[in-house]
């Protein structure tokens, strides 16, 4: 195996469309056949590089809530039980997948690893005042009303909402770091990691959901990342998205990324969190590489810089 100190290290945060299309039902083998797009490529990537892959979880864990909400039966499990759940369930997906792309390349020696994934918050977080992140299913307004947990109003109708804190630390992180130096490729962070906050020494778990890609962030700069790739539905991120005078960006400075930033140019809950990830992985590390382009374009992303670029100046 080649000396896996003397290789760069890449973290590929894949987003929700890398298990579930839009207008699919979200069947397992709808799933499986998706994961193989980014997946071929990571395979590929990992002939050079470490490998570390995030994910989110949006669709699969909404899919628990719905579950729950719509059985009596069994008790109902708190939020962070059911983001372990989903880290567990994807990390079969990705790991199988990876693994069947990996013997095709006739790579049939790296080990891989899923790791169930705490990440730190802070109680005094302001946003712990302010629940504002939509989740589950959609209620009437006479069903909300008699929920013991707050709701809000979205485009989809009326959702849970539950806080969305910064992260603070990884907890694996030293087990992430010692585990790509031994040449495995590390599934982890998935969902944004499971929300504890520390209680003396010990932690307790939060009804929270930290953003996977300000948590990539953190967990690039924490294990020392020399790449990292954001992998969405787009192949740049874009002014004016969507309409007659979209302009794609192939290059973002982080002076340019805040002022778009702060003028709402990428909104909350589209690019936004993704171009602040980058923007703070930059300002960071600033000799590494950030890129956000689309799934299918993981590997030109990283060979011959496509998709939107970030630099530092």
């Amino acid at each position: 195996m080649t000396n896996q100190s003397k290789r760069k290290t890449l973290l590929a945060a894949l987003g929700g469309n890398a298990l579930i299309r839009s207008g699919q039902a979200g069947t397992a083998e709808e799933q499986f056949e998706n994961l193989r797009v980014p997946l071929s490529q990571i395979a590929d990537l990992s002939r050079e590089y470490n490998i570390i892959i995030t994910h989110g979880n949006g669709p699969q864990v909404g899919n628990l809530l719905l579950q729950q909400e719509c059985c009596d039966a069994v008790p109902r499990l708190p939020l962070e039980i059911l983001v372990a759940q989903t880290q567990g369930q994807i990390g079969y997906m990705i790991e199988s997948t990876l693994d069947s792309e990996l013997m095709k390349l006739g790579i049939d020696s790296t080990p891989l690893v899923t790791l169930i994934t705490y990440v730190v918050c802070d109680q005094s977080d302001p946003a712990f005042k302010n629940p504002s992140k939509p989740i589950g299913p959609v209620f009437t307004e006479t069903e909300a009303s008699a929920l013991p947990y707050p709701t809000k109003e979205t485009s989809k109708g009326r959702r849970r909402v539950v806080v969305s804190p910064e992260p603070v630390t990884i907890v694996e992180k030293l087990e992430i770091k010692k585990l790509i130096g031994t040449g495995f490729i590390v599934i982890c962070c998935g969902g944004g990691g499971i929300p504890v906050i520390r209680e003396e020494r010990a932690f307790s778990g939060v009804d929270a959901v930290i953003d996977k890609d300000l948590v990539s962030a953190k967990l690039c700069e924490e294990v020392d990342v020399d790449i990292f790739v954001i992998a969405s539905d787009v192949t740049h991120v874009a002014l004016d998205y969507g309409t007659p005078d979209q302009i794609n960006l192939d290059r973002l400075t982080v002076a340019d990324a805040e002022r778009y930033l702060k003028e709402d140019r990428f909104p909350a809950g589209s690019m936004g969190p993704k171009v602040e990830a980058a923007v703070r992985f930059i300002k960071t590390c600033r000799d590494k590489r950030a890129v956000i382009t689309s799934i299918e374009h993981i590997a030109d992303a990283v060979r011959d810089d496509f998709g939107t670029q970030f630099v530092a100046t």
